[in-house]
């Protein structure tokens, strides 16, 4: 049976970076609640709290952020490199591979006592929002974040001037989609920490419901209808 081509694939469309947004807000809900109160999804923080670790002469203390950001970075690079490999396989998409990952460094993280190390915790996010990041770059043809807010904070307010200015609806449909971004990330956050105090350490297995779902559209997909579609690169790369 021959299915249609696609305008966008699986990996690029709307429903898949809300969920990913869902389990972005739950990330970073859990390991400010309950890793130690960073924010780990980005790395600006890391830097800033490196300069100032500098800044005061306590040297040791600022080289530690070298972890976290050294973790980010290796996401990103090996990110870049795995797709080209998992490609010449033909059995799954480089997207898909990624989101089974860190839905399986998620179900780990839920056996991890909280009287471990905090930092242990805050890496193996690092890592995987880097690929996340990295990986997944444009909603059906929008550059996206999908690990952190404040570009979509940004495109909101963009849209709003423009449609102000020009009754720009393109502008305005645009600015809808930040802002359900926006959202999803809000409510994943939100749900999570109301989990915090009864399930602890294993809240995070929440964000196992966004992200199983999301590995089961990506898996389907690419078995099915955009088996023969593995080769196409998303937008964006």
């Amino acid at each position: 049976m021959e299915h249609a081509t696609p305008s966008y694939l699986a990996c690029e469309q709307r429903l898949t970076y809300a969920l990913l947004m869902v389990s972005a807000g739950m990330m970073g809900a859990y390991t400010y609640t309950l890793r130690g109160g960073v924010f780990c999804n980005a790395q600006t923080a890391n830097i800033v709290m490196m300069a100032i670790a500098f800044g005061q002469k306590n040297w040791l203390h600022g080289c530690y952020y070298l972890i976290p950001v050294s973790a980010y970075l290796m996401g990103s690079f090996l990110s870049e490199l795995l797709p080209s490999p998992v490609k010449r396989l033909g059995f799954l998409r480089w997207d898909t591979y990624l989101i089974a990952f860190e839905t399986a460094v998620l179900f780990l993280i839920g056996w991890i006592p909280l009287t471990v190390p905090h930092q242990i915790v805050q890496v193996l996010v690092n890592f995987i929002a880097s690929m996340q990041y990295n990986t997944f770059r444009q909603a059906e043809g929008i550059p996206m974040a999908t690990t952190f807010c404040t570009n979509h904070v940004r495109q909101v307010g963009v849209a709003a001037a423009k449609v102000l200015r020009k009754k720009d609806s393109a502008a305005a449909a645009r600015g809808l989609l930040h802002a359900g971004m926006l959202a999803c990330f809000l409510l994943g956050g939100t749900v999570l920490a109301a989990f915090c105090n009864t399930l602890g350490a294993k809240t995070i297995w929440v964000a196992l419901i966004p992200m199983l779902t999301l590995l089961f559209r990506l898996v389907h997909a690419d078995l099915t209808t955009e088996h023969d579609l593995l080769s196409r690169k998303p937008s964006g790369h």
